[in-house]
């Protein structure tokens, strides 16, 4: 919880508290004890006839904030200001900041060190400045390990106490992407060195080019009909993929080469 004020234009998850003919007071739930106003013709385009039939007490919604008077202590929103897609990716921001919260407790909770709940509030507060968010934090300790937080002036102990929480508890998200290798082999034992060959293109992965980020990341190969293979590489990005993918192909084409057969990497299939 925040004890500052928000900033005018910034979009805010909120809730509902109180309907009066004039609009509806709720509470903001990232800025501790604040209250806002959305009055009624900042509830939805057009007439509003009954308040009703647009919010109800108790229900989550996300506003702009229109103006800010700490003096006075108002804040006056607006509802309809707010689109669609704002407002499911706004919403998922917060539930993905709640989950990071409790991470971050669980975290000191079962680290070698005392942790008070000012000096809890203060690290989550330089966390949230290093990454940009808690919940990232989380999600850098997973592709690049506790260094990211001691970098940003997490204690060793507690680092390692995150990392295994973030583990737990983290999925990366991931993209999958396919390229297609044509291998033939004349030799006699052609078809056991095309199998050695798949079999190395799989295992890229694990001596990867520098500052490639190989979390997650999983090489496959599947036979679709000789003399072509699918290969299929699910990784955190684009980027990641497609180097893991050419990597993977030129693994497998060298290999043949080397026996005197013929490869070729196709990127997609006519």
């Amino acid at each position: 919880m925040r004890e500052e004020w928000p900033e005018k234009d910034e979009l805010v998850v909120c809730t509902v508290d109180e309907l009066k003919t004039f609009g509806a007071f709720v509470k903001l739930e990232e800025y501790e004890g604040k209250e806002g106003l959305i009055h009624i013709s900042e509830v939805a385009p057009g007439w509003v006839k009954h308040l009703r039939d647009y919010v109800r007490e108790g229900q989550k919604v996300v506003c702009k904030v229109l103006h800010v008077d700490p003096q006075r202590g108002h804040i006056d929103l607006s509802l309809k200001a707010v689109k669609d897609g704002q407002k499911r990716e706004r919403i998922n921001a917060w539930k993905r900041e709640k989950k990071a919260k409790k991470w971050l407790a669980l975290a000191a909770a079962s680290s070698t060190l005392t942790i008070s709940n000012e000096e809890l509030a203060e690290i989550e507060m330089k966390l949230t400045d290093a990454f940009g968010s808690l919940y990232d934090a989380f999600m850098e300790v997973v592709k690049v390990g506790k260094k990211a937080l001691i970098a940003a002036g997490v204690k060793p102990e507690l680092a390692d106490a995150i990392r295994e929480v973030a583990v737990a508890n983290v999925k990366p998200p991931s993209v999958q992407i396919a390229g297609y290798v044509e291998l033939t082999c004349p030799l006699p034992a052609g078809v056991e060195i095309i199998k050695e060959a798949l079999k190395k293109a799989k295992k890229e992965i694990k001596i990867p080019p520098s500052g490639i980020n190989t979390v997650g990341t999983k090489v496959e190969c599947f036979y679709i009909g000789a003399p072509r293979y699918k290969i299929c590489v699910t990784a955190s990005d684009y980027k990641t993929a497609e180097s893991i993918l050419s990597d993977a192909a030129n693994t497998a084409i060298e290999v043949i080469k080397r026996n005197e057969g013929h490869g070729k990497f196709y990127r997609n299939l006519s």
